[in-house]
């Protein structure tokens, strides 16, 4: 059938990369070799088209041909002549094009149009075979002389390119001519080129896609060696067995999945089992449900637990779940495991995350316990109410709530804030566990927290309703010391004599505790009967359980072995508890020991507790959380994180809401390491940045030997060979498009700027010096002072003074990164107070104490950073000159995207604390030049029309030159290339 050339004037082909952001998804062009950045022919006003022509076996081609902007040729076009074996060629002439749009016919009414979009070339030398464009000349001596030779496989699974150049030079040689020469297509995945080297034994070579994506090893290029090597994502094989070489098929099926459990909440269904082995590898199982008027359903799922939610009413359900390899070998089914429905829940999750890029969102974090009291009645003081000295007070520990929250969500919204964190919500349990991180119940909402029309879900629903996210507080690497219901609760002893009966409660059968009910015997919400016995349980192995130790307790009383938990008593199963204290905290005991006596430590590489937490944890996100803060992140092994609950996350996420709600849900690890230099004392394995990558080699399938493994291998590795991106950096004054590719899922908080916050100059330098190690640093959360430490590892509350204060603040807002704001910061709360001393001090006297007094009153917002209407206490809070500035600081930040989502760089920029920054996407171009407290100059950025965003002034810029006076500490300018001019009204400090 004859097919028509279209001659439409256009560049599908670039147009489509961009849309996939292709260009720019790895580093740009290597920048070592004399041609390095050469990426067109040296006749740039010329295009030399080959045409491969033995798939169609024409015996004569035509080139039908438009330069960008120009008119076609007449048809058929011009004939193309012999290039070499089965390549013709032609050489256009482009004027002033920069390309040309092309058609292929046989003269005879024959056409490949690229499938009718026509063929988008440049300039330069440029190769169409079989629908596949690259830049290349097929006949240019390819032939190999005599000499050394190094055969280079280069994998393209990852990046997804369609052809492969590879750019090189012989050690000692010169290089190739941009973008080098075509690679061969190996097998599926993979690309070959056999290269001579001459005399050399070695060479430097980067690669590309041929329209100008490269891979250039972060800039380092990659040194190969003679013989065979492969390259695949980054890593480089020597003397490697060939990819492509033909081998034994799989046919091996994996085990069948054991210890299948099913347990059923409501009309919902947890389902977890201990993970299937396979002579290669698992790639997902099978799980087959019976039961129900549904009939018989078929579910895939990468992990190892399925939550089955919107299930019939006291229904009975049996699953059995199969293992399947890469090759689609199936095992047989597991044994059944069957669990029945109850009723449906009166107040389901309903809840959608908002989805929305999480840079955007400002956050205010609070201990909900301690932020506004909306429902007196859930108030709870706890067996250390009176000796903390809570009690004179009025001050119970549980005293702030969710209805309470949800009462100043206006107040959270009137300051500018878009995000809030709140602390854990999990049922907790500890003599002081108002905070939430000692979990004791993972699937249960503390009821604490809790009211009658104001639950976690009507928390999140509101925020939502608002246009704010929840951003939830959770804990992977602990439970409380009284284990964690459902996985393992330990029986301690603890004799009812007249010492201790004050502190042992009797065991009430009937009595199950939720740290809000009263149970009638003891006339305590902190009931422990449930744990206590004089009786040794089956199995103990805590050594002379029940035998006085010989010690006395502080009241002077009898204290007996097994009477507290700990990790080496022998109260923990090993299999699912650590059974250490750290002794290192920059050692390997860091990530698999005790940090304290309050909080026992998971063993987070067994299956039965990755379950337990993967099932609790996708409770919340089918509530419609938008993310979560991770605590203690650095006590769990990275490969644990990327091969258990990071994708985990993303899978439920995913299957839950879709793929750009999965993008966007907002995970940041807490990994404390309290120094000022880049790397935390040489350790990359306690590191920050360290997390925000994937793992960067294949280790043992045994979760608790890979994380020795990859341990040993990383700190052999040292600070030195860590990986480095560009993410957060401009290219001169251009935004390009991040590489995420081997991102681990993980964001963190920015430690080493929290840490050196004591002067926002030091914070500012040091945050700048670690952002090349972090995966993309746009995304760091930073804040000043939190709930455990200020700058500098201090154990009080700011205390800088306001105009630092101010100065922290317009740096937070306006630098890479999340700014994040402690409860009350906005008005110096409890500066220079103790933050934490537990219960030997009254929670008043501290960084933690209640601030419901300060919000007392009425308010709405009429905007984010906006006031509609305020009176009582809160008026006078909303009055303060911190909260004037931070809702400014939020204005301005909203109103310019490059402040949210850009890239940034000091190029070319004099100034203490000046950068500029740019984000490009579609339509928007947000270009802004910001200086903090004092003057600037900035030389060659673009030129045109800069309006300050705090003061409304204008500057032309014609030379590429702009320069600006010291606005004074705390103060700012913000100038936006064609940007809106004056943000807000003139402040305390930004005017």
């Amino acid at each position: 059938m004859r097919r028509t050339p279209l001659c439409r004037s256009r560049r599908p082909f670039l147009a489509a990369l961009v849309a996939t952001g292709l260009l720019g998804a790895l580093a740009g062009p290597p920048e070592t070799g004399p041609d390095a950045m050469e990426t067109v022919a040296a006749d740039a006003n010329t295009a030399t088209v080959f045409y491969y022509t033995k798939t169609k076996n024409w015996s004569s081609t035509y080139l039908h041909y438009a330069p960008d902007g120009g008119t076609w040729t007449t048809v058929p076009g011009t004939t193309m002549e012999a290039a070499c074996t089965d390549w013709v060629k032609q050489t256009v002439d482009l004027g002033s094009a920069a390309g040309l749009a092309a058609t292929f016919n046989n003269g005879a009414g024959t056409w490949d149009n690229n499938s009718g979009v026509n063929y988008a070339l440049g300039s330069g030398n440029i190769t169409v075979k079989d629908g596949v464009i690259a830049h290349s000349d097929p006949c240019a001596g390819t032939e190999p002389a005599e000499g050394n030779k190094a055969t280079v496989y280069y994998s393209t699974a990852t990046t997804g390119w369609t052809t492969a150049n590879i750019h090189y030079a012989p050690t000692g040689g010169t290089w190739t001519t941009s973008p080098g020469v075509g690679m061969e297509a190996a097998c599926t995945g993979w690309w070959k080129r056999t290269l001579d080297l001459g005399t050399a034994t070695s060479l430097k070579a980067a690669f590309n896609n041929g329209n100008g994506v490269w891979d250039n090893n972060n800039s380092a290029d990659y040194a190969l060696t003679s013989g065979t090597s492969t390259v695949k994502d980054r890593t480089v094989t020597k003397d490697a067995a060939d990819p492509c070489a033909a081998v034994e098929p799989d046919t091996e099926a994996p085990t069948a999945p054991t210890k299948v459990t099913a347990n059923a909440t409501n009309t919902s269904v947890v389902l977890s089992w201990d993970a299937a082995t396979d002579n290669i590898g698992v790639v997902k199982y099978q799980v087959t449900r019976t039961g129900g008027t549904k009939g018989t359903v078929v579910t895939d799922i990468g992990s190892t637990v399925f939550s089955d939610t919107g299930l019939e009413e006291k229904t009975g359900y049996s699953y059995t779940v199969k293992a399947v390899d890469a090759a689609g070998n199936t095992s047989p089914a597991s044994a059944a495991a069957t669990a029945t429905t109850g009723e449906k829940a009166s107040d389901p999750a309903s809840g959608t995350p908002l989805g929305t890029d999480p840079r955007k969102d400002p956050i205010y974090f609070v201990l909900t316990a301690r932020f506004h009291d909306g429902d007196s009645s859930n108030n709870r003081g706890g067996s250390q109410h009176t000796k903390s000295g809570n009690a004179a007070n009025n001050d119970p520990m549980f005293r702030g709530d969710f209805k309470g929250l949800v009462e100043k969500l206006d107040y959270v919204k009137a300051l500018g804030f878009s995000a809030i964190w709140v602390t854990p919500v999990v049922l907790n349990r500890s003599d002081y566990d108002y905070h939430g991180y000692h979990g004791y119940d993972f699937y249960k909402v503390d009821p604490r927290l809790e009211s009658a029309g104001a639950s976690y879900q009507d928390l999140i629903d509101a925020a939502h309703a608002k246009g704010m996210k929840i951003y939830q507080d959770v804990v992977y690497n602990h439970s409380s010391r009284w284990g964690a219901k459902g996985l393992f609760t330990p029986t301690v002893y603890g004799v009812r004599d007249s010492q201790w009966s004050w502190y042992y409660d009797e065991r009430n059968e009937g009595f199950e505790y939720d740290g809000l009910t009263v149970e009638p015997k003891s006339g305590k919400a902190y009931y422990n009967g449930d744990l206590w016995s004089t009786a040794e349980p089956s199995g103990n192995t805590c050594l002379n359980w029940g035998k006085p130790t010989g010690g006395k307790s502080a009241e002077g009383y009898t204290l007996y072995n097994c009477q507290w938990p700990s990790p080496t008593s022998g109260m923990f199963p090993k299999a699912l508890y650590h059974r250490c204290w750290i002794g290192n905290w920059e050692g390997e005991d860091a990530r698999s020991c005790w940090l304290h006596e309050d909080l026992a430590d998971f063993n987070t590489e067994n299956t039965t507790v990755q379950n337990y937490l993967i099932g609790a944890y996708d409770k919340y996100i089918d509530m419609g959380v938008d993310g979560f803060r991770v605590d203690t992140a650095v006590h769990i092994p990275r490969v644990t994180w990327n091969r258990r609950f990071l994708p985990a996350i993303q899978e439920r996420v995913t299957q839950k809401f879709g793929a750009e709600a999965a993008r966007n849900f907002f995970v940041f690890g807490e990994v404390a390491a309290f120094v000022n230099d880049k790397w935390n004392r040489g350790s990359v394995n306690h590191s920050a940045q360290f997390y925000t990558w994937k793992e960067r080699k294949e280790y043992s399938a045994d979760d608790e030997a890979a994380a020795l493994e990859q341990f040993t291998y990383e700190n052999d590795q040292g600070t030195g060979n860590q990986p480095t991106s560009t993410n957060a950096f401009l290219d001169g004054n251009n935004y390009h498009t991040p590489d995420r590719s081997r991102f681990s899922g993980m964001n963190i908080i920015d430690m080493r700027m929290h840490m050196n916050f004591g002067d926002a100059q030091n914070a500012y330098g040091n945050g700048k010096d670690s952002d090349d190690s972090v995966n993309d640093a746009t995304y760091n959360v930073v804040y000043v002072d939190s709930h455990d430490y200020g700058p500098n590892k201090s154990s009080e509350r700011y205390t800088g003074g306001t105009d630092a204060w101010a100065e922290n603040m317009a740096l937070m807002w306006t630098f890479r990164g999340i700014p994040t704001l402690y409860y009350g910061s906005e008005i110096e709360f409890q500066k220079g107070k103790k933050i934490d001393c537990g219960p030997s001090c009254p929670l008043a006297t501290t960084g933690r104490a209640y601030y419901g007094d300060h919000l007392a009153g009425s308010v709405t917002a009429s905007g984010f950073g906006t006031v509609g209407s305020a009176s009582g206490e809160v008026a006078n809070t909303l009055a303060q000159p911190l909260v004037k500035h931070v809702q400014r600081l939020n204005q301005i930040r909203r109103a310019v995207p490059a402040l949210q989502t850009g890239q940034y760089s000091t190029e070319g920029i004099s100034g203490s604390m000046a950068f500029k920054r740019r984000y490009t996407s579609g339509s928007t171009d947000s270009f802004a030049l910001v200086t903090v407290t004092g003057g600037a100059t900035y030389t060659g950025i673009p030129n045109g029309t800069y309006k300050d965003a705090v003061t409304g002034d204008v500057k032309t810029v014609s030379n590429g030159t702009l320069s600006v006076g010291a606005p004074g500490k705390g103060n700012l300018r913000v100038y936006v290339l064609n940007g809106p001019g004056k943000i807000g009204a003139d402040g305390p400090y930004l005017k």
